[in-house]
């Protein structure tokens, strides 16, 4: 039982680097690395945006309540 487990470990492990290999070097490798690229930055600016924006409603019910 343990060398059948063995086998199919060291099987996934070999299908995953050609998986790997293929994502690296395969068609349209090169497009995908862009579009992951753009992907991260777009998420970067959302997130930073979110922060921003929050930061600036907390900000303006701190003075709000301030006044009152």
């Amino acid at each position: 039982m343990e060398f059948n487990n063995k086998i199919k470990e060291e099987l996934e492990a070999r299908i995953k680097g050609l998986e790997d290999f293929i994502a690296e070097n395969g068609v349209g490798s090169k497009q995908l690395s862009k579009a992951k690229k753009v992907q991260r930055d777009g998420n970067i600016v959302l997130f930073v945006g979110g922060l921003i924006t929050a930061a600036g409603i907390a900000i303006w019910a701190m003075n709000r309540n301030s006044d009152d």
